[in-house]
């Protein structure tokens, strides 16, 4: 490789952003435009989360599926040049991330993940409708919680919200499954 090829390779490098990327400024707006607020990059929590929603106790990481490994991801390939570089350098990634997750979820935080194929047009109003149901779940379980916890207990209180819970408040917590079904 000569001196050309790496200062082309660093320059191209030196192009990908790591933040306000198009992917995250779709989830923004979509937010935005259902009443959520958020704080965009957030340094003072564990790995710097894309869009914190403070009142719902709530990160979302919108990650590229090349650079972050989206596993059985059309959209993931390793490169042919330089494998080795490639693979240290992914694989540095998503150890981080899973670290990173680990500590905001130990903080209390509850944590999406949206990659980037999950927000291509075909899927994408699935997609963000189903994020956007599961933080309002999360955020009304949590009320129901409090408000009912201290008269039942633990046990007693989850099967009452399976009952009581409005059918289009019922959490998945999978969107994953959505989009897969939406794409077949």
């Amino acid at each position: 490789m000569d001196v050309h090829d790496k200062k082309t390779r660093s320059y191209n490098m030196s192009r990908i952003c790591g933040k306000d990327t198009k992917p995250e400024e779709i989830v923004c707006k979509y937010l935005f435009s259902k009443g959520f607020r958020y704080r965009k990059n957030d340094k003072r929590l564990p790995g710097k989360p894309d869009i914190v929603l403070p009142k719902y106790k709530t990160v979302v990481f919108v990650n590229g599926c090349f650079w972050h490994k989206h596993e059985d991801c059309k959209y993931f390939v390793w490169p042919k040049s330089n494998p080795e570089f490639w693979k240290d350098k992914i694989e540095r990634t998503v150890e981080r991330d899973k670290e990173k997750i680990a500590e905001l979820i130990a903080s209390g935080w509850h944590v999406f993940v949206i990659w980037e194929c999950q927000l291509k047009p075909v899927v994408r109003e699935t997609t963000l409708q189903g994020l956007c149901k599961e933080i309002k779940c999360l955020y009304t379980v949590k009320d129901l919680h409090a408000e009912y916890q201290s008269s039942m207990g633990v046990i007693e209180w989850q099967g009452w919200l399976m009952k009581e819970l409005p059918d289009d408040l019922q959490c998945s917590l999978s969107l994953d499954e959505k989009v897969e079904k939406e794409r077949e």
